[in-house]
């Protein structure tokens, strides 16, 4: 699928990054707001999902190589985040649907998570 693809299917806004940042192919995503998680479960290459703002959300799609970073809830970064992200080329959008929503309608459409499961029992326990 194409970011410009996504960007319509979540009725967003293309924040950061330009029109060839468009024609990105994206087949992948993951989700979270500990980045962290986004270190050590995405894949390069995945849109990242979060409910952060801040500038740390770009320095680890960067470090990642990821193809982009979804912000939900309608959230907006300030200005010294969408300028680390246009310098470093990633491109930043915003989406008013909730990060539940934001997944599942991607999934619907194809994109499929960096990762399924993680190991050890239902509950949780190793």
């Amino acid at each position: 699928m194409k970011l410009g693809d996504v960007i319509e299917i979540l009725e967003a806004k293309l924040l950061a990054g330009d029109e060839r940042h468009r024609s990105l192919d994206v087949k992948t995503a993951f989700s979270a707001d500990l980045m962290s998680d986004v270190l050590a479960f995405a894949k390069a290459g995945s849109l990242i999902l979060t409910g952060l703002t801040t500038s740390q959300v770009v320095r680890t799609a960067s470090i990642l190589d990821a193809a982009a970073i979804i912000i939900v809830r309608g959230k907006i970064p300030a200005e010294e985040t969408l300028k680390l992200a246009e310098e470093l080329g990633i491109p930043l959008i915003s989406t008013r649907y909730i990060l539940f929503e934001t997944s599942g309608r991607l999934y619907a459409n194809g994109i499929v998570g960096c990762v399924e499961k993680i190991g050890g029992t239902a509950n949780g326990a190793s």
